[in-house]
C-alpha cells in the first residue's frame, strides 16, 4: 500500500553554517558537539517514517524535542535542511512556491494551538476564508462553510465574533477552517493544550467523533503521553530531534524501545490499551475432541503438568474447557470421549478485548481465558488467570 505521506532521512537545523553542521551529523557528530562547533541547533535529526491513509499519526514528546518543527516541515512552513517528504508520491520539497501553495489549498490544512482566528471577522467568514483566498464565490463559499460549522457542532454561532466564544468553540471554528477545504492531510500542533482539561477530553471525544466520518489522514502533535495514547492509531515519540520508535500505542507500552520510553509509559494506566493478543499464549495445549479421548487427554496433561485444558474441535473450534478431575472420572466409568465433561459456559475474549474488559472474568471463573477468532470462534490463545492478574494490578508477585 502507497503511504499518504512519507517522510525520508528529513532533516532540520537551525543556524547559518548548515552545511558543516549537517556534515557533521552525517559523520555521526551528537548534536551538543555540532552546537558547540557550529553554533546550529539540530531541530531534526534524519527522521524517516510513512502515515498511511486514514491513519491517525501522533507525535509526541517533551518540549525542545523537534515534534513541531518536523511537523512544519510537512507542509513546509519551514523548510527542511535535507531529506524528502512524499504526499501521494509527490516529493514536495522540490515543489515550487505556485506549485506548494495548490497542495496547501487542496491537500493539506493545519489547526494551530493559539486559533489564530481574525478577530474582526464572524464565525462563518473565518471558516470560509481558505474558500474566500481560493475565489470560491460567496453562495457557495458560505453554503460549504455552515455544513463545516454544524459538522463541528456550532450550529447557531455562524455571525458571532471569536471573542463571544469560549476557547473550546474557538478551536472548532479553527478545526471547522481547516476541515472546509476538505484537505486530504490535516495536521494539528497542540491544537488542544491550551484548553481547560474538560474541555480538551470533550474536544479529543469529538476529534474522534469526526475521524469515524471523515478517514482523514491526520498528523497530531502533543506533549502528552495520555492524549497520544487516547487518539493515535500509531504514535512516533521523539527526543533531541530524533524519533526513537513509531508503533501502535500497545506496541510502544508493551515493548519500548529504550529506557527514554520506558520512562514515559510507566505511569499509564495500561488496562484500557492492552489487549488480549499481548497476553495469550498462542499454542497452547488442547483436548482435542473425537480425536482425544479421557486416555489422550490425561497423557496431555500429565505432560504439560496442566490440570485444566481448553477442548476445541480437529479445526480448532472452542468448545470450553475440561479438568483433570473429571477427565479421571470419565476413564474409570469407561465413556469413549470428553463430551460430558466439557464446560461449555465460560467467557471467551477476542484479539482486541482489552483488559479493562476482562476485569470480570477474573471475579466470575478460576479459568483460563479463552482467546477466540470472532468470525469463526477457532481457538487463537489462552491468557491465564495470573498474566491476567499481574497485568491488572501491575504486580510481579502474587
Amino acid at each position: 500500500m502507497t503511504p499518504k505521506l512519507k517522510i525520508e532521512n528529513l532533516t532540520l537545523i537551525f543556524g547559518r553554517d548548515k552545511e558543516t553542521a549537517l556534515r557533521m551529523l552525517k559523520e555521526g557528530k551528537s548534536k551538543a558537539d555540532i552546537l558547540a562547533a557550529t553554533g546550529c541547533t539540530v531541530g531534526v535529526k534524519e527522521a524517516s517514517f510513512d502515515i498511511q491513509k486514514g491513519e491517525f499519526f501522533v507525535i509526541m514528546g517533551l518540549s525542545g524535542s523537534g515534534k513541531s518543527s518536523l511537523l512544519r516541515c510537512l507542509n513546509r512552513l519551514i523548510e527542511p535542511t535535507a531529506g524528502n517528504i512524499f504526499i501521494n508520491e509527490t516529493n514536495i520539497t522540490q515543489l515550487n512556491d505556485k506549485q506548494l501553495q495548490e497542495i496547501r489549498r487542496k491537500e493539506i490544512s493545519m489547526v494551530f494551538q493559539q486559533f489564530g482566528l481574525l478577530p474582526h471577522r464572524s464565525v462563518l467568514e473565518n471558516v470560509g476564508f481558505g474558500l474566500e483566498l481560493q475565489g470560491m464565490p460567496a453562495a457557495e463559499r458560505n453554503q460549504k462553510s455552515a455544513a463545516v460549522i454544524e459538522m463541528v457542532g456550532l450550529k447557531g454561532y455562524e455571525q458571532q465574533l471569536p471573542s463571544n466564544l469560549s476557547g473550546g468553540m474557538q478551536q472548532r471554528v479553527g478545526l471547522a477552517r481547516a476541515l472546509a477545504n476538505d484537505p486530504e492531510v490535516l495536521l494539528m500542533d497542540e491544537a488542544f493544550s491550551a484548553l481547560d482539561p474538560l474541555i480538551r477530553t470533550q474536544m479529543q471525544d469529538e476529534l474522534l467523533d469526526l475521524q469515524e466520518k471523515m478517514h482523514k489522514t491526520i498528523v497530531f502533535i502533543t506533549h502528552d503521553l495520555d492524549e497520544a495514547i487516547r487518539l493515535g492509531d500509531r504514535i512516533a515519540i521523539m527526543k533531541d530531534g530524533e524519533v526513537i520508535q513509531v508503533g501502535t500505542p500497545e506496541e510502544i507500552l508493551t515493548a519500548p524501545a529504550t529506557d527514554y520510553v520506558s520512562s514515559f509509559v510507566e505511569k499509564v494506566d495500561r488496562k484500557a490499551i492492552i489487549t488480549a493478543s499481548s497476553l495469550m499464549d498462542t499454542k497452547p495445549v488442547s483436548a482435542v475432541f473425537r480425536k482425544d479421548g479421557p486416555e489422550g487427554s490425561l497423557r496431555k496433561m500429565r505432560a504439560t503438568g496442566l490440570d485444566i485444558l481448553p477442548a476445541v474441535t480437529v479445526d480448532k473450534h472452542f468448545l470450553g474447557f475440561v479438568y483433570l478431575k473429571e477427565i479421571l472420572e470419565v476413564k474409570r466409568r469407561g465413556e469413549p470421549t470428553i463430551e460430558s465433561v466439557i464446560h461449555r459456559e465460560v467467557p471467551v475474549a477476542y484479539p482486541d478485548t482489552t483488559v479493562e474488559q476482562m476485569l470480570p472474568f477474573i471475579a466470575e471463573t478460576d479459568k483460563p481465558v479463552a482467546v477466540v477468532n470472532p468470525e469463526n470462534n477457532k481457538l487463537v490463545g489462552l491468557i491465564s488467570q495470573t498474566a491476567l492478574i499481574i497485568e491488572t494490578t501491575g504486580s510481579q508477585t502474587l
